[in-house]
Protein backbone atom coordinates (compact mmCIF):
# COMPACT_ATOMS: atom_id res chain seq x y z
CA UNK A 1 0.00 0.00 0.00
CA UNK A 2 0.85 3.51 -0.83
CA UNK A 3 2.10 5.70 2.17
CA UNK A 4 0.16 8.70 2.76
CA UNK A 5 2.79 10.90 4.26
CA UNK A 6 4.17 14.77 4.49
CA UNK A 7 2.28 16.52 7.07
CA UNK A 8 2.22 20.49 6.75
CA UNK A 9 4.52 20.74 10.15
CA UNK A 10 6.66 18.08 8.65
CA UNK A 11 7.23 20.03 5.38
CA UNK A 12 8.12 23.70 7.46
CA UNK A 13 10.53 21.70 9.99
CA UNK A 14 12.94 20.35 7.02
CA UNK A 15 11.89 22.07 4.06
CA UNK A 16 13.99 24.74 5.77
CA UNK A 17 16.71 23.19 5.95
CA UNK A 18 17.42 22.23 2.23
CA UNK A 19 20.36 24.37 1.94
CA UNK A 20 23.91 24.78 2.33
CA UNK A 21 25.62 26.53 5.14
CA UNK A 22 28.52 29.47 3.79
CA UNK A 23 30.77 32.32 5.25
CA UNK A 24 30.33 35.06 7.77
CA UNK A 25 32.81 37.99 9.45
CA UNK A 26 34.56 37.19 12.34
CA UNK A 27 38.03 37.08 13.61
CA UNK A 28 40.27 35.27 11.17
CA UNK A 29 41.59 32.06 12.33
CA UNK A 30 44.52 31.72 10.63
CA UNK A 31 45.39 32.12 6.74
CA UNK A 32 44.94 29.55 4.26
CA UNK A 33 47.79 28.79 2.31
CA UNK A 34 51.02 30.55 0.79
CA UNK A 35 51.87 32.41 -1.97
CA UNK A 36 53.86 29.80 -3.53
CA UNK A 37 50.43 26.85 -3.27
CA UNK A 38 48.26 29.78 -4.45
CA UNK A 39 50.37 29.96 -7.85
CA UNK A 40 50.00 26.29 -8.30
CA UNK A 41 46.25 26.67 -9.04
CA UNK A 42 45.94 26.34 -13.14
CA UNK A 43 49.22 24.89 -13.35
CA UNK A 44 50.23 21.20 -11.58
CA UNK A 45 46.78 22.14 -10.23
CA UNK A 46 43.05 22.28 -11.44
CA UNK A 47 41.67 25.87 -10.82
CA UNK A 48 39.68 24.82 -8.11
CA UNK A 49 43.18 22.46 -6.54
CA UNK A 50 42.63 19.53 -8.06
CA UNK A 51 45.44 17.30 -9.66
CA UNK A 52 45.67 18.37 -13.22
CA UNK A 53 47.49 14.97 -14.16
CA UNK A 54 46.27 11.87 -14.27
CA UNK A 55 47.46 8.71 -12.07
CA UNK A 56 50.12 6.24 -13.02
CA UNK A 57 48.35 3.81 -14.64
CA UNK A 58 46.11 6.25 -17.27
CA UNK A 59 42.69 5.01 -15.54
CA UNK A 60 42.01 8.66 -13.93
CA UNK A 61 43.09 10.73 -17.24
CA UNK A 62 44.25 13.91 -16.85
CA UNK A 63 41.64 16.82 -16.20
CA UNK A 64 41.88 19.05 -19.38
CA UNK A 65 38.78 22.18 -18.84
CA UNK A 66 35.77 19.40 -18.24
CA UNK A 67 32.79 19.69 -20.23
CA UNK A 68 32.70 23.51 -21.73
CA UNK A 69 30.04 23.19 -24.54
CA UNK A 70 26.85 21.26 -24.93
CA UNK A 71 26.83 18.17 -27.28
CA UNK A 72 25.44 18.86 -30.49
CA UNK A 73 21.82 19.25 -30.83
CA UNK A 74 21.15 20.58 -27.46
CA UNK A 75 18.39 22.86 -26.76
CA UNK A 76 17.92 24.96 -23.71
CA UNK A 77 14.77 23.05 -21.54
CA UNK A 78 15.77 20.02 -22.73
CA UNK A 79 17.22 17.05 -20.51
CA UNK A 80 21.13 17.19 -21.14
CA UNK A 81 21.61 14.99 -23.04
CA UNK A 82 24.54 12.11 -22.52
CA UNK A 83 27.81 13.51 -24.03
CA UNK A 84 29.51 9.75 -23.09
CA UNK A 85 26.25 7.82 -24.53
CA UNK A 86 28.75 5.41 -26.71
CA UNK A 87 30.56 5.06 -23.40
CA UNK A 88 30.24 0.99 -22.76
CA UNK A 89 30.36 -0.95 -19.37
CA UNK A 90 34.19 -1.95 -18.54
CA UNK A 91 32.96 -3.93 -15.52
CA UNK A 92 30.45 -4.59 -13.26
CA UNK A 93 31.09 -4.98 -9.04
CA UNK A 94 28.72 -7.60 -7.47
CA UNK A 95 28.40 -8.98 -4.25
CA UNK A 96 30.67 -11.82 -5.61
CA UNK A 97 33.56 -10.13 -6.94
CA UNK A 98 33.88 -7.10 -4.16
CA UNK A 99 36.42 -8.24 -2.79
CA UNK A 100 38.32 -7.78 -5.96
CA UNK A 101 37.66 -4.17 -5.78
CA UNK A 102 37.11 -3.29 -2.28
CA UNK A 103 40.58 -1.13 -1.75
CA UNK A 104 38.44 1.31 -4.27
CA UNK A 105 35.46 1.14 -2.70
CA UNK A 106 33.95 2.39 0.27
CA UNK A 107 32.78 1.16 3.43
CA UNK A 108 29.08 1.64 2.50
CA UNK A 109 29.18 0.24 -1.08
CA UNK A 110 30.38 -2.47 0.29
CA UNK A 111 27.59 -2.90 3.05
CA UNK A 112 25.05 -2.06 -0.14
CA UNK A 113 27.13 -4.83 -2.23
CA UNK A 114 26.30 -7.68 0.72
CA UNK A 115 22.96 -6.55 1.86
CA UNK A 116 21.12 -6.59 -1.63
CA UNK A 117 22.48 -9.33 -4.21
CA UNK A 118 20.34 -7.19 -7.10
CA UNK A 119 22.76 -3.91 -6.24
CA UNK A 120 25.57 -3.52 -8.64
CA UNK A 121 27.64 -1.26 -9.81
CA UNK A 122 28.58 -0.65 -13.43
CA UNK A 123 31.72 0.92 -13.53
CA UNK A 124 32.32 2.87 -17.24
CA UNK A 125 35.33 5.03 -18.16
CA UNK A 126 36.22 8.08 -16.30
CA UNK A 127 35.55 11.32 -17.82
CA UNK A 128 37.12 14.68 -15.99
CA UNK A 129 33.50 16.41 -16.84
CA UNK A 130 33.12 18.69 -14.08
CA UNK A 131 33.76 22.69 -14.99
CA UNK A 132 32.97 26.37 -14.11
CA UNK A 133 32.98 28.96 -15.46
CA UNK A 134 36.73 31.52 -15.53
CA UNK A 135 35.05 33.60 -12.84
CA UNK A 136 34.76 31.26 -10.30
CA UNK A 137 38.04 30.09 -11.02
CA UNK A 138 39.69 34.07 -11.23
CA UNK A 139 38.08 34.14 -7.99
CA UNK A 140 39.15 31.08 -6.33
CA UNK A 141 43.14 31.64 -6.84
CA UNK A 142 42.32 35.35 -6.06
CA UNK A 143 40.89 34.79 -2.65
CA UNK A 144 42.89 31.69 -1.78
CA UNK A 145 45.34 33.57 0.18
CA UNK A 146 42.82 35.56 2.08
CA UNK A 147 40.16 32.61 3.38
CA UNK A 148 40.25 31.96 6.64
CA UNK A 149 37.95 29.45 8.50
CA UNK A 150 36.23 32.11 10.95
CA UNK A 151 36.12 31.26 15.17
CA UNK A 152 35.18 28.33 16.11
CA UNK A 153 35.26 26.91 12.19
CA UNK A 154 31.70 28.11 11.84
CA UNK A 155 31.41 30.37 9.09
CA UNK A 156 34.56 31.56 6.65
CA UNK A 157 36.24 35.37 6.06
CA UNK A 158 38.05 37.04 3.24
CA UNK A 159 36.41 35.36 0.07
CA UNK A 160 33.47 35.13 -2.24
CA UNK A 161 32.49 33.93 -4.99
CA UNK A 162 35.60 31.18 -5.63
CA UNK A 163 36.26 28.41 -3.73
CA UNK A 164 37.56 29.30 -0.28
CA UNK A 165 40.41 26.21 0.21
CA UNK A 166 41.34 24.44 -2.96
CA UNK A 167 44.36 23.38 -0.89
CA UNK A 168 42.16 22.53 2.50
CA UNK A 169 44.38 22.25 5.17
CA UNK A 170 41.84 20.03 7.57
CA UNK A 171 38.50 18.52 7.11
CA UNK A 172 36.40 21.57 8.24
CA UNK A 173 37.74 23.37 4.95
CA UNK A 174 37.18 20.81 2.32
CA UNK A 175 33.52 20.27 4.15
CA UNK A 176 33.23 24.68 3.08
CA UNK A 177 34.39 23.74 -0.04
CA UNK A 178 31.38 21.47 -0.33
CA UNK A 179 29.39 24.07 1.31
CA UNK A 180 30.22 26.98 -0.84
CA UNK A 181 30.81 25.42 -4.68
CA UNK A 182 28.96 26.82 -7.34
CA UNK A 183 25.79 25.71 -8.25
CA UNK A 184 25.11 29.06 -10.98
CA UNK A 185 23.73 32.19 -9.79
CA UNK A 186 20.21 31.72 -9.78
CA UNK A 187 18.31 28.39 -10.80
CA UNK A 188 14.70 26.74 -10.69
CA UNK A 189 14.00 23.22 -10.70
CA UNK A 190 11.08 20.87 -10.89
CA UNK A 191 11.90 17.45 -8.72
CA UNK A 192 10.59 14.78 -7.03
CA UNK A 193 10.57 12.91 -3.72
CA UNK A 194 10.05 9.22 -3.07
CA UNK A 195 10.53 7.05 0.07
CA UNK A 196 9.47 3.24 -1.55
CA UNK A 197 8.23 0.73 0.96
CA UNK A 198 10.39 -2.77 0.58
CA UNK A 199 7.87 -3.69 -2.02
CA UNK A 200 8.73 -0.89 -4.49
CA UNK A 201 5.24 1.20 -3.94
CA UNK A 202 5.68 4.54 -2.58
CA UNK A 203 4.02 8.41 -2.76
CA UNK A 204 5.41 11.00 -4.81
CA UNK A 205 5.98 14.45 -3.51
CA UNK A 206 6.45 16.89 -6.35
CA UNK A 207 8.36 20.52 -5.89
CA UNK A 208 9.09 23.55 -7.32
CA UNK A 209 12.26 25.08 -5.98
CA UNK A 210 14.19 28.35 -6.55
CA UNK A 211 17.74 29.53 -5.68
CA UNK A 212 19.63 32.44 -5.44
CA UNK A 213 23.49 31.51 -4.65
CA UNK A 214 24.13 34.98 -3.05
CA UNK A 215 28.00 33.81 -2.35
CA UNK A 216 28.88 33.75 -5.98
CA UNK A 217 26.92 36.55 -7.49
CA UNK A 218 28.67 38.54 -9.85
CA UNK A 219 30.31 41.57 -8.51
CA UNK A 220 29.02 40.46 -4.82
CA UNK A 221 31.67 41.60 -2.11
CA UNK A 222 32.11 40.42 1.68
CA UNK A 223 30.32 42.87 3.17
CA UNK A 224 27.38 42.95 0.86
CA UNK A 225 26.67 38.98 1.88
CA UNK A 226 24.30 40.07 5.05
CA UNK A 227 25.49 36.36 6.38
CA UNK A 228 23.56 35.20 3.84
CA UNK A 229 25.22 32.15 1.30
CA UNK A 230 21.60 31.40 -0.55
CA UNK A 231 17.78 32.45 -1.00
CA UNK A 232 15.79 29.56 -1.21
CA UNK A 233 11.97 29.43 -2.19
CA UNK A 234 9.94 25.95 -2.25
CA UNK A 235 6.56 25.38 -3.43
CA UNK A 236 4.96 22.17 -2.79
CA UNK A 237 2.59 20.88 -6.02
CA UNK A 238 1.58 17.91 -5.04
CA UNK A 239 0.05 15.72 -3.30
CA UNK A 240 -3.42 18.06 -4.42
CA UNK A 241 -3.76 18.69 -0.63
CA UNK A 242 -0.68 20.06 0.38
CA UNK A 243 -0.23 22.20 -3.40
CA UNK A 244 0.35 25.49 -2.80
CA UNK A 245 2.19 25.66 0.76
CA UNK A 246 5.07 28.13 -0.55
CA UNK A 247 8.13 28.54 2.02
CA UNK A 248 11.29 31.09 1.52
CA UNK A 249 14.42 30.65 3.23
CA UNK A 250 17.40 32.78 4.24
CA UNK A 251 20.03 30.43 4.42
CA UNK A 252 22.77 31.99 6.82
CA UNK A 253 26.18 31.62 6.54
CA UNK A 254 26.85 31.19 10.73
CA UNK A 255 23.87 28.78 12.00
CA UNK A 256 25.13 29.25 15.45
CA UNK A 257 24.96 32.75 15.28
CA UNK A 258 21.94 33.26 13.18
CA UNK A 259 19.82 30.16 12.42
CA UNK A 260 18.18 30.10 9.27
CA UNK A 261 15.86 33.33 8.58
CA UNK A 262 12.87 31.01 7.32
CA UNK A 263 8.71 31.74 6.43
CA UNK A 264 5.92 30.38 5.25
CA UNK A 265 2.59 30.74 3.46
CA UNK A 266 0.15 27.78 4.80
CA UNK A 267 -2.92 27.31 2.25
CA UNK A 268 -4.97 26.80 5.29
CA UNK A 269 -4.53 29.54 7.54
CA UNK A 270 -3.95 31.94 4.27
CA UNK A 271 -1.41 33.80 5.90
CA UNK A 272 2.59 33.60 6.21
CA UNK A 273 4.07 33.29 9.55
CA UNK A 274 7.78 32.29 10.61
CA UNK A 275 8.64 28.58 10.07
CA UNK A 276 10.49 26.95 12.99
CA UNK A 277 14.29 26.59 12.43
CA UNK A 278 15.34 23.10 11.89
CA UNK A 279 18.41 21.57 11.38
CA UNK A 280 20.93 18.78 12.22
CA UNK A 281 19.66 15.46 12.60
CA UNK A 282 16.04 16.72 13.01
CA UNK A 283 13.78 14.59 10.40
CA UNK A 284 14.28 15.23 6.65
CA UNK A 285 10.87 16.38 4.89
CA UNK A 286 8.88 13.07 3.70
CA UNK A 287 11.60 10.32 4.81
CA UNK A 288 9.47 8.26 7.14
CA UNK A 289 12.97 8.95 9.00
CA UNK A 290 15.32 7.84 6.54
CA UNK A 291 16.99 10.76 6.80
CA UNK A 292 18.23 13.86 8.94
CA UNK A 293 17.92 17.79 7.44
CA UNK A 294 21.45 18.23 7.63
CA UNK A 295 22.11 15.52 5.09
CA UNK A 296 20.11 16.85 2.64
CA UNK A 297 22.95 18.20 -0.48
CA UNK A 298 24.94 15.56 1.08
CA UNK A 299 25.62 17.97 3.89
CA UNK A 300 24.03 21.16 5.19
CA UNK A 301 24.35 23.81 7.58
CA UNK A 302 26.37 24.40 10.61
CA UNK A 303 29.43 22.06 10.94
CA UNK A 304 29.65 22.99 15.06
CA UNK A 305 28.67 19.37 16.26
CA UNK A 306 31.77 17.85 14.68
CA UNK A 307 35.39 17.49 14.76
CA UNK A 308 36.36 17.23 10.63
CA UNK A 309 39.59 15.29 9.70
CA UNK A 310 40.85 15.09 6.46
CA UNK A 311 42.05 11.99 5.78
CA UNK A 312 43.42 12.08 2.59
CA UNK A 313 43.22 11.63 -1.02
CA UNK A 314 42.21 8.40 -2.32
CA UNK A 315 41.21 6.99 -5.66
CA UNK A 316 37.91 4.78 -5.29
CA UNK A 317 34.59 4.08 -7.61
CA UNK A 318 32.16 6.74 -7.15
CA UNK A 319 28.42 7.57 -8.82
CA UNK A 320 29.94 10.16 -11.47
CA UNK A 321 28.10 11.40 -15.18
CA UNK A 322 24.67 10.20 -14.26
CA UNK A 323 23.16 11.11 -17.35
CA UNK A 324 21.65 7.95 -17.92
CA UNK A 325 19.60 8.59 -14.45
CA UNK A 326 18.19 12.04 -15.73
CA UNK A 327 17.36 11.10 -19.01
CA UNK A 328 13.79 12.39 -20.57
CA UNK A 329 12.70 9.45 -21.83
CA UNK A 330 12.12 7.62 -18.22
CA UNK A 331 9.38 7.10 -15.98
CA UNK A 332 9.90 7.06 -11.76
CA UNK A 333 8.43 3.84 -12.01
CA UNK A 334 11.67 2.90 -14.03
CA UNK A 335 13.95 3.99 -11.50
CA UNK A 336 12.67 3.38 -7.83
CA UNK A 337 12.37 -0.60 -7.41
CA UNK A 338 12.14 -2.32 -4.38
CA UNK A 339 14.91 -2.08 -1.88
CA UNK A 340 17.16 0.10 -3.86
CA UNK A 341 17.20 2.42 -7.55
CA UNK A 342 17.28 0.58 -10.84
CA UNK A 343 21.16 0.29 -10.24
CA UNK A 344 21.55 -0.76 -13.86
CA UNK A 345 20.42 2.98 -14.86
CA UNK A 346 23.96 4.04 -12.79
CA UNK A 347 27.32 5.43 -13.78
CA UNK A 348 30.55 4.48 -11.74
CA UNK A 349 33.95 5.57 -12.54
CA UNK A 350 37.29 5.87 -10.74
CA UNK A 351 37.89 9.29 -9.39
CA UNK A 352 39.90 10.84 -6.82
CA UNK A 353 38.03 11.97 -3.77
CA UNK A 354 39.02 13.72 -0.72
CA UNK A 355 38.21 11.40 2.55
CA UNK A 356 36.98 13.76 5.50
CA UNK A 357 35.80 11.82 8.72
CA UNK A 358 33.66 13.52 10.80
CA UNK A 359 33.09 12.62 14.60
CA UNK A 360 30.29 13.46 17.42
CA UNK A 361 32.11 16.34 19.72
CA UNK A 362 32.14 15.59 23.53
CA UNK A 363 28.64 17.35 25.24
CA UNK A 364 26.69 17.35 21.40
CA UNK A 365 24.08 15.40 20.13
CA UNK A 366 23.51 13.92 16.43
CA UNK A 367 21.68 10.77 15.66
CA UNK A 368 25.31 10.01 13.52
CA UNK A 369 28.44 9.09 15.90
CA UNK A 370 30.16 9.44 12.86
CA UNK A 371 30.28 10.40 9.23
CA UNK A 372 32.90 9.88 6.46
CA UNK A 373 32.12 11.99 3.40
CA UNK A 374 34.22 11.45 0.10
CA UNK A 375 34.60 14.93 -2.00
CA UNK A 376 35.28 15.35 -5.86
CA UNK A 377 38.68 17.06 -6.68
CA UNK A 378 37.44 18.28 -9.52
CA UNK A 379 34.12 20.17 -8.34
CA UNK A 380 33.98 19.74 -4.37
CA UNK A 381 30.84 18.26 -4.87
CA UNK A 382 29.81 15.40 -2.14
CA UNK A 383 29.67 12.52 -3.76
CA UNK A 384 29.36 9.52 -1.52
CA UNK A 385 28.78 9.71 2.49
CA UNK A 386 28.72 7.22 5.27
CA UNK A 387 26.84 7.66 8.29
CA UNK A 388 27.28 5.46 11.55
CA UNK A 389 24.74 5.29 14.42
CA UNK A 390 25.42 5.91 18.14
CA UNK A 391 26.84 2.02 19.08
CA UNK A 392 29.68 2.93 16.07
CA UNK A 393 27.53 0.81 13.41
CA UNK A 394 27.07 1.53 9.88
CA UNK A 395 23.68 2.76 9.29
CA UNK A 396 22.78 4.89 6.41
CA UNK A 397 24.84 5.08 2.97
CA UNK A 398 24.03 8.59 0.96
CA UNK A 399 24.99 9.01 -3.13
CA UNK A 400 24.79 11.76 -5.21
CA UNK A 401 24.38 10.67 -9.27
CA UNK A 402 25.83 14.04 -10.55
CA UNK A 403 26.41 15.28 -13.99
CA UNK A 404 28.06 18.34 -15.55
CA UNK A 405 24.79 20.99 -16.71
CA UNK A 406 26.67 21.90 -19.18
CA UNK A 407 24.62 25.12 -19.93
CA UNK A 408 25.63 26.61 -16.68
CA UNK A 409 29.06 24.58 -16.06
CA UNK A 410 28.34 23.38 -13.07
CA UNK A 411 28.61 20.19 -11.52
CA UNK A 412 25.88 18.83 -9.34
CA UNK A 413 23.55 15.95 -8.43
CA UNK A 414 20.51 15.41 -10.26
CA UNK A 415 19.51 12.32 -7.52
CA UNK A 416 20.34 11.84 -4.36
CA UNK A 417 19.57 8.31 -2.99
CA UNK A 418 19.78 7.42 1.03
CA UNK A 419 19.28 3.93 1.83
CA UNK A 420 18.71 2.96 5.46
CA UNK A 421 20.46 -0.18 5.63
CA UNK A 422 18.58 -1.29 9.11
CA UNK A 423 14.96 -0.57 8.08
CA UNK A 424 15.79 -2.08 4.56
CA UNK A 425 14.37 1.11 2.77
CA UNK A 426 15.49 3.82 0.63
CA UNK A 427 14.76 7.90 0.19
CA UNK A 428 14.97 9.23 -3.43
CA UNK A 429 15.66 13.00 -4.00
CA UNK A 430 15.76 15.36 -7.04
CA UNK A 431 13.53 13.06 -9.77
CA UNK A 432 13.72 15.14 -12.69
CA UNK A 433 12.53 12.83 -15.53
CA UNK A 434 8.79 13.62 -15.79
CA UNK A 435 9.17 17.02 -15.29
CA UNK A 436 10.26 20.38 -16.00
CA UNK A 437 14.39 20.83 -16.78
CA UNK A 438 16.40 23.16 -14.53
CA UNK A 439 16.11 26.97 -15.61
CA UNK A 440 19.77 28.28 -15.10
CA UNK A 441 18.59 31.43 -16.93
CA UNK A 442 16.55 32.30 -14.06
CA UNK A 443 17.08 36.11 -13.15
CA UNK A 444 16.63 37.52 -9.11
CA UNK A 445 17.34 39.76 -6.31
CA UNK A 446 17.10 38.96 -2.64
CA UNK A 447 14.02 41.33 -2.76
CA UNK A 448 12.52 38.67 -4.37
CA UNK A 449 12.80 36.43 -1.19
CA UNK A 450 10.80 38.31 1.51
CA UNK A 451 7.61 37.65 3.73
CA UNK A 452 6.43 40.72 1.77
CA UNK A 453 6.79 38.95 -1.71
CA UNK A 454 5.66 35.64 -0.06
CA UNK A 455 2.84 36.97 0.97
CA UNK A 456 2.03 38.59 -2.70
CA UNK A 457 2.28 34.77 -4.07
CA UNK A 458 0.21 33.08 -2.15
CA UNK A 459 -2.87 33.21 -3.67
CA UNK A 460 -4.92 29.50 -2.56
Amino acid sequence: MNKRFLPTSGFLRAAATLLAAGAVLLLPVRASISAADASRLGKDLTPLGGEQAGNADGSIPAWKGGLTTAPAGYQPGMHHPDPFADDTVQFTITAGNADTYAAKLTPGHLALLKAYPSYTMPVYPTRRSASNPQRIYDATRQYAQTATLTEGGNGIAGSVIGIPFPIPQNGLEAIWNHLTRYRGIAASRHIGQAAPQRNGSYTLVDFEDEFLFNYVRDGIREQDLDNVLIFFKQEVTAPARLAGTILVVHETMDQVKEPRRAWVYNTGQRRVRRAPNVAYDNPGTAADGMRTSDQFDMFNGAPDRYDWKLVGKKEMYMPYNSYRLHSGDLKYAQILKPLHINQELTRYELHRVWVVDATLKAGTSHVYSRRTFYLDEDSWQILAADQYDGRGQLWRVSEAHCINYYDAQTFWSTLEVHTDLIAGRYLAIGLDNEGKMYDFTLTRRPQDYTPATLRQEGVR
